[in-house]
Protein backbone atom coordinates (compact mmCIF):
# COMPACT_ATOMS: atom_id res chain seq x y z
CA UNK A 1 0.00 0.00 0.00
CA UNK A 2 1.09 3.20 -0.75
CA UNK A 3 2.04 5.70 2.19
CA UNK A 4 0.83 9.65 2.39
CA UNK A 5 4.02 11.56 1.40
CA UNK A 6 5.12 13.43 4.72
CA UNK A 7 4.80 17.01 3.59
CA UNK A 8 0.91 16.49 2.59
CA UNK A 9 1.71 16.15 -1.36
CA UNK A 10 -0.15 13.94 -3.38
CA UNK A 11 0.85 9.64 -2.35
CA UNK A 12 2.10 8.30 -4.88
CA UNK A 13 -0.62 5.38 -6.42
CA UNK A 14 -0.25 2.17 -8.41
CA UNK A 15 -2.42 3.03 -11.11
CA UNK A 16 -2.53 0.59 -14.27
CA UNK A 17 -4.03 2.33 -17.68
CA UNK A 18 -7.29 0.96 -17.48
CA UNK A 19 -8.16 2.53 -14.27
CA UNK A 20 -6.87 5.79 -15.16
CA UNK A 21 -9.60 5.47 -17.99
CA UNK A 22 -11.88 4.59 -16.00
CA UNK A 23 -11.27 7.35 -13.99
CA UNK A 24 -11.18 9.88 -16.76
CA UNK A 25 -14.69 8.49 -18.24
CA UNK A 26 -16.48 8.62 -14.82
CA UNK A 27 -14.96 12.60 -14.20
CA UNK A 28 -16.15 13.47 -17.79
CA UNK A 29 -19.23 11.43 -17.40
CA UNK A 30 -18.23 9.91 -21.03
CA UNK A 31 -15.37 8.01 -22.80
CA UNK A 32 -13.41 9.89 -25.22
CA UNK A 33 -14.50 8.82 -28.69
CA UNK A 34 -13.50 12.51 -30.94
CA UNK A 35 -10.39 13.85 -31.55
CA UNK A 36 -10.00 17.90 -31.67
CA UNK A 37 -10.69 18.20 -34.99
CA UNK A 38 -14.32 16.45 -34.60
CA UNK A 39 -14.83 18.22 -32.02
CA UNK A 40 -14.00 21.89 -33.41
CA UNK A 41 -16.78 20.78 -36.49
CA UNK A 42 -19.14 19.55 -34.51
CA UNK A 43 -19.32 23.04 -32.54
CA UNK A 44 -18.87 24.48 -35.52
CA UNK A 45 -15.55 26.44 -33.97
CA UNK A 46 -12.44 26.90 -36.42
CA UNK A 47 -9.72 24.31 -34.97
CA UNK A 48 -7.07 27.21 -34.51
CA UNK A 49 -9.78 28.67 -32.44
CA UNK A 50 -10.17 26.30 -30.48
CA UNK A 51 -6.65 24.81 -29.69
CA UNK A 52 -5.91 28.64 -28.90
CA UNK A 53 -8.86 27.81 -26.10
CA UNK A 54 -7.44 24.38 -24.90
CA UNK A 55 -3.94 25.99 -24.10
CA UNK A 56 -5.36 29.08 -22.50
CA UNK A 57 -6.75 26.98 -20.48
CA UNK A 58 -4.27 24.91 -19.77
CA UNK A 59 -5.31 21.46 -21.06
CA UNK A 60 -2.74 19.03 -22.14
CA UNK A 61 -1.55 19.56 -25.61
CA UNK A 62 -3.28 17.04 -28.01
CA UNK A 63 -2.84 16.04 -31.91
CA UNK A 64 -5.05 15.76 -34.85
CA UNK A 65 -5.15 12.37 -34.29
CA UNK A 66 -5.66 11.79 -30.56
CA UNK A 67 -9.00 10.27 -29.15
CA UNK A 68 -9.34 12.54 -25.83
CA UNK A 69 -12.09 14.54 -26.55
CA UNK A 70 -16.20 14.11 -25.82
CA UNK A 71 -19.94 15.21 -26.38
CA UNK A 72 -19.18 17.59 -23.31
CA UNK A 73 -16.36 19.18 -24.89
CA UNK A 74 -18.42 19.75 -28.07
CA UNK A 75 -21.07 21.73 -26.05
CA UNK A 76 -18.08 23.56 -23.73
CA UNK A 77 -16.82 24.78 -27.41
CA UNK A 78 -20.90 25.92 -28.54
CA UNK A 79 -21.33 27.95 -25.13
CA UNK A 80 -18.07 29.59 -25.68
CA UNK A 81 -18.90 30.75 -29.33
CA UNK A 82 -22.05 32.07 -27.76
CA UNK A 83 -20.59 33.84 -24.94
CA UNK A 84 -18.77 35.23 -28.08
CA UNK A 85 -21.46 36.23 -30.23
CA UNK A 86 -23.47 38.13 -27.89
CA UNK A 87 -20.38 40.09 -26.63
CA UNK A 88 -19.89 38.65 -23.11
CA UNK A 89 -16.61 37.13 -24.18
CA UNK A 90 -14.88 40.27 -26.45
CA UNK A 91 -11.52 39.95 -27.74
CA UNK A 92 -9.94 41.80 -25.70
CA UNK A 93 -10.92 39.86 -22.28
CA UNK A 94 -11.51 36.23 -23.77
CA UNK A 95 -7.69 35.34 -23.49
CA UNK A 96 -7.35 36.88 -20.00
CA UNK A 97 -10.26 35.53 -18.62
CA UNK A 98 -9.80 32.35 -20.22
CA UNK A 99 -6.62 31.73 -18.58
CA UNK A 100 -7.82 33.31 -15.05
CA UNK A 101 -10.77 30.40 -15.16
CA UNK A 102 -8.22 27.54 -16.53
CA UNK A 103 -5.28 28.38 -13.45
CA UNK A 104 -8.24 28.65 -11.31
CA UNK A 105 -9.78 25.45 -11.77
CA UNK A 106 -5.96 23.94 -12.01
CA UNK A 107 -5.05 24.91 -8.68
CA UNK A 108 -8.57 23.74 -7.04
CA UNK A 109 -8.54 20.18 -8.96
CA UNK A 110 -5.08 19.95 -7.80
CA UNK A 111 -6.07 20.01 -4.32
CA UNK A 112 -9.17 17.89 -4.59
CA UNK A 113 -7.34 15.49 -5.96
CA UNK A 114 -4.63 14.98 -3.41
CA UNK A 115 -7.49 15.36 -0.89
CA UNK A 116 -9.32 12.14 -2.45
CA UNK A 117 -5.78 10.19 -3.13
CA UNK A 118 -5.10 11.05 0.49
CA UNK A 119 -8.45 9.07 1.29
CA UNK A 120 -7.87 6.16 -0.97
CA UNK A 121 -4.41 5.46 0.31
CA UNK A 122 -5.72 5.30 3.52
CA UNK A 123 -8.47 2.63 2.80
CA UNK A 124 -5.99 -0.03 1.38
CA UNK A 125 -7.02 -0.01 -2.10
CA UNK A 126 -5.72 2.97 -3.38
CA UNK A 127 -7.08 2.80 -6.91
CA UNK A 128 -10.22 1.36 -6.33
CA UNK A 129 -11.11 3.70 -3.39
CA UNK A 130 -10.31 6.45 -5.99
CA UNK A 131 -12.90 5.32 -8.37
CA UNK A 132 -14.83 5.37 -5.58
CA UNK A 133 -14.65 8.03 -3.64
CA UNK A 134 -15.08 10.60 -7.16
CA UNK A 135 -18.22 8.63 -7.68
CA UNK A 136 -19.09 9.36 -4.44
CA UNK A 137 -18.01 13.11 -3.95
CA UNK A 138 -18.26 14.06 -7.13
CA UNK A 139 -21.94 15.27 -7.29
CA UNK A 140 -21.92 17.04 -3.99
CA UNK A 141 -18.51 19.09 -4.54
CA UNK A 142 -19.99 20.21 -7.85
CA UNK A 143 -23.52 21.35 -6.12
CA UNK A 144 -21.18 23.10 -3.41
CA UNK A 145 -18.99 24.87 -6.08
CA UNK A 146 -22.06 26.01 -7.88
CA UNK A 147 -23.49 27.31 -4.76
CA UNK A 148 -20.08 29.23 -3.63
CA UNK A 149 -19.93 30.64 -7.32
CA UNK A 150 -23.74 32.15 -7.01
CA UNK A 151 -22.62 33.33 -3.37
CA UNK A 152 -19.82 35.04 -4.79
CA UNK A 153 -22.03 36.30 -7.95
CA UNK A 154 -24.51 38.16 -5.91
CA UNK A 155 -22.14 39.73 -3.32
CA UNK A 156 -19.99 40.84 -6.21
CA UNK A 157 -23.36 42.15 -8.06
CA UNK A 158 -24.54 44.29 -4.75
CA UNK A 159 -20.96 45.78 -4.55
CA UNK A 160 -21.32 46.51 -8.25
CA UNK A 161 -24.59 48.54 -8.08
CA UNK A 162 -23.67 50.14 -5.10
CA UNK A 163 -20.49 51.96 -6.55
CA UNK A 164 -22.52 53.35 -10.31
CA UNK A 165 -18.47 54.30 -11.48
CA UNK A 166 -18.04 50.88 -11.27
CA UNK A 167 -20.42 49.89 -13.78
CA UNK A 168 -18.56 52.33 -16.37
CA UNK A 169 -15.33 51.99 -14.96
CA UNK A 170 -12.46 49.48 -13.81
CA UNK A 171 -11.02 52.00 -11.72
CA UNK A 172 -12.47 52.57 -7.98
CA UNK A 173 -11.28 54.16 -5.12
CA UNK A 174 -10.86 51.98 -1.82
CA UNK A 175 -7.70 51.06 0.35
CA UNK A 176 -5.24 48.38 -0.46
CA UNK A 177 -3.45 46.47 2.51
CA UNK A 178 -0.89 43.57 2.85
CA UNK A 179 -0.54 41.50 5.95
CA UNK A 180 2.94 40.14 5.41
CA UNK A 181 4.36 37.34 7.78
CA UNK A 182 7.55 38.25 9.50
CA UNK A 183 10.58 35.72 10.17
CA UNK A 184 8.73 33.35 6.93
CA UNK A 185 12.17 32.00 5.86
CA UNK A 186 13.33 30.98 9.56
CA UNK A 187 10.11 29.75 10.59
CA UNK A 188 9.41 27.33 7.04
CA UNK A 189 13.09 26.11 8.30
CA UNK A 190 11.79 24.77 11.35
CA UNK A 191 8.56 22.78 10.36
CA UNK A 192 7.92 20.11 8.76
CA UNK A 193 5.83 20.60 5.40
CA UNK A 194 2.29 19.21 7.17
CA UNK A 195 2.87 21.78 9.90
CA UNK A 196 3.99 24.14 7.72
CA UNK A 197 0.89 23.82 5.61
CA UNK A 198 -1.03 24.07 8.64
CA UNK A 199 0.73 27.05 9.57
CA UNK A 200 0.18 29.02 6.87
CA UNK A 201 -3.51 28.10 6.52
CA UNK A 202 -4.51 29.43 10.34
CA UNK A 203 -2.63 32.59 8.81
CA UNK A 204 -4.59 32.53 5.77
CA UNK A 205 -7.86 32.00 7.55
CA UNK A 206 -7.91 34.11 10.33
CA UNK A 207 -6.92 36.77 8.17
CA UNK A 208 -9.43 36.05 5.90
CA UNK A 209 -12.18 35.90 8.45
CA UNK A 210 -11.37 39.48 10.01
CA UNK A 211 -10.91 40.76 6.14
CA UNK A 212 -14.57 39.41 5.49
CA UNK A 213 -16.12 40.68 8.55
CA UNK A 214 -14.72 44.15 8.18
CA UNK A 215 -17.01 44.36 4.52
CA UNK A 216 -13.23 43.64 2.70
CA UNK A 217 -12.60 41.09 0.13
CA UNK A 218 -8.94 38.99 0.14
CA UNK A 219 -7.66 39.35 -3.40
CA UNK A 220 -5.11 36.62 -3.21
CA UNK A 221 -2.73 34.58 -0.68
CA UNK A 222 0.90 34.72 -1.62
CA UNK A 223 2.50 31.89 0.82
CA UNK A 224 3.44 34.55 3.42
CA UNK A 225 1.51 37.54 2.42
CA UNK A 226 -2.21 38.49 1.73
CA UNK A 227 -3.56 41.24 0.40
CA UNK A 228 -6.89 42.62 0.50
CA UNK A 229 -8.93 45.49 -0.26
CA UNK A 230 -11.84 47.09 1.20
CA UNK A 231 -13.55 50.56 0.65
CA UNK A 232 -13.32 52.73 3.62
CA UNK A 233 -9.60 53.17 5.01
CA UNK A 234 -10.53 53.09 9.02
CA UNK A 235 -11.58 49.45 8.18
CA UNK A 236 -8.48 48.76 6.88
CA UNK A 237 -6.49 50.01 9.52
CA UNK A 238 -8.44 48.25 11.83
CA UNK A 239 -7.94 44.92 10.31
CA UNK A 240 -4.16 45.67 9.92
CA UNK A 241 -3.83 46.55 13.47
CA UNK A 242 -5.78 43.89 15.09
CA UNK A 243 -3.65 41.70 13.07
CA UNK A 244 -0.48 43.06 14.08
CA UNK A 245 -1.87 42.78 18.04
CA UNK A 246 -2.43 38.74 18.00
CA UNK A 247 0.94 38.20 16.10
CA UNK A 248 2.75 39.98 19.05
CA UNK A 249 1.01 38.29 21.41
CA UNK A 250 2.78 34.84 22.94
CA UNK A 251 -0.13 33.71 23.83
CA UNK A 252 -1.67 33.41 20.57
CA UNK A 253 -0.33 30.93 17.37
CA UNK A 254 -0.73 33.50 15.14
CA UNK A 255 2.44 34.89 13.12
CA UNK A 256 3.59 37.74 13.94
CA UNK A 257 3.02 40.21 10.97
CA UNK A 258 3.45 44.03 9.37
CA UNK A 259 1.20 45.49 6.71
CA UNK A 260 1.13 48.59 4.75
CA UNK A 261 -2.13 50.33 3.92
CA UNK A 262 -2.52 52.91 0.97
CA UNK A 263 -6.04 54.25 0.37
CA UNK A 264 -6.39 55.80 -3.90
CA UNK A 265 -7.40 54.42 -7.33
CA UNK A 266 -7.05 51.07 -7.86
CA UNK A 267 -7.52 49.34 -11.49
CA UNK A 268 -9.73 46.15 -11.02
CA UNK A 269 -9.82 43.44 -13.69
CA UNK A 270 -10.76 39.45 -13.47
CA UNK A 271 -10.54 39.62 -9.67
CA UNK A 272 -6.91 41.14 -9.28
CA UNK A 273 -6.04 44.62 -8.88
CA UNK A 274 -3.36 47.14 -10.32
CA UNK A 275 -2.30 50.79 -10.13
CA UNK A 276 0.11 52.99 -8.26
CA UNK A 277 -2.09 52.66 -4.93
CA UNK A 278 -1.42 48.75 -4.77
CA UNK A 279 2.17 49.14 -5.45
CA UNK A 280 2.38 52.02 -2.48
CA UNK A 281 0.71 49.41 -0.08
CA UNK A 282 3.67 46.82 -0.83
CA UNK A 283 6.11 49.12 -0.41
CA UNK A 284 5.17 50.44 2.53
CA UNK A 285 4.76 46.79 3.94
CA UNK A 286 8.41 46.22 3.10
CA UNK A 287 9.26 49.16 4.81
CA UNK A 288 7.02 48.52 8.11
CA UNK A 289 9.19 46.46 11.23
CA UNK A 290 7.59 43.89 12.76
CA UNK A 291 4.25 44.37 14.77
CA UNK A 292 3.83 47.59 12.86
CA UNK A 293 1.12 49.28 10.37
CA UNK A 294 2.33 51.92 7.92
CA UNK A 295 0.04 53.95 5.83
CA UNK A 296 -0.02 56.12 3.17
CA UNK A 297 -0.80 60.03 2.55
CA UNK A 298 -4.43 58.79 1.39
CA UNK A 299 -5.20 56.75 4.69
CA UNK A 300 -3.88 59.49 6.64
CA UNK A 301 -5.52 62.48 4.99
CA UNK A 302 -9.05 60.46 5.39
CA UNK A 303 -8.39 59.53 8.97
CA UNK A 304 -6.39 61.68 10.57
CA UNK A 305 -6.55 65.08 8.31
CA UNK A 306 -3.66 67.95 9.12
CA UNK A 307 -2.59 65.75 12.46
CA UNK A 308 0.69 65.41 11.71
CA UNK A 309 1.92 63.23 14.46
CA UNK A 310 -1.09 63.11 17.57
CA UNK A 311 -4.28 61.61 17.83
CA UNK A 312 -6.64 62.96 15.41
CA UNK A 313 -10.26 64.22 17.01
CA UNK A 314 -12.26 61.10 17.11
CA UNK A 315 -10.10 58.53 15.88
CA UNK A 316 -9.19 55.62 18.01
CA UNK A 317 -5.42 55.66 16.94
CA UNK A 318 -2.65 57.97 16.92
CA UNK A 319 0.15 58.65 14.07
CA UNK A 320 3.73 58.65 13.89
CA UNK A 321 5.12 60.35 11.05
CA UNK A 322 8.47 58.44 9.58
CA UNK A 323 10.93 59.29 7.08
CA UNK A 324 9.54 58.58 3.54
CA UNK A 325 10.50 55.58 1.93
CA UNK A 326 12.41 54.97 -0.39
CA UNK A 327 10.97 52.81 -3.10
CA UNK A 328 11.01 52.68 -6.82
CA UNK A 329 8.38 54.60 -8.93
CA UNK A 330 8.13 56.54 -6.08
CA UNK A 331 9.79 60.25 -6.06
CA UNK A 332 8.14 60.72 -2.46
CA UNK A 333 6.23 58.19 -0.86
CA UNK A 334 5.42 59.84 2.62
CA UNK A 335 4.19 57.64 5.70
CA UNK A 336 3.03 57.23 9.19
CA UNK A 337 3.45 54.79 11.16
CA UNK A 338 -0.32 53.78 13.28
CA UNK A 339 -0.37 53.50 17.01
CA UNK A 340 -2.62 52.26 19.44
CA UNK A 341 -4.30 55.23 21.74
CA UNK A 342 -2.28 55.29 25.20
CA UNK A 343 -4.10 53.85 28.61
CA UNK A 344 -4.84 57.15 29.48
CA UNK A 345 -6.49 58.18 26.06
Amino acid sequence: MAEPHPDGAAPALDVTPDVAAAMEALLLGEEPTLTRVEVAERAGVPLDVAVVLWHQLGFPHRTDEDVAFGGSDVEALRLTADLVRIGVLSPESQAALVRTWGRSYARLAEWQTTLLAGLAVAGGDPAGGLTRLAGDVLPRVEALQSYVWRRHLASAAQHLLEDAGALTTSEARMSVCFIDIVGYTTQSRSLDGAELVQWVDRFEQDTTALVVDHGGQVIKTIGDEVLFTVAEPAAAVAIAMELTARGADDADPFPAVRAGVAHGAVVRRLGDVFGSTVNAASRLTSAARPGTVLVDAGVHEALAGDDEDARAEGSPWRWRRVRRVSAKGFTNLEAWRVKPPRDDD
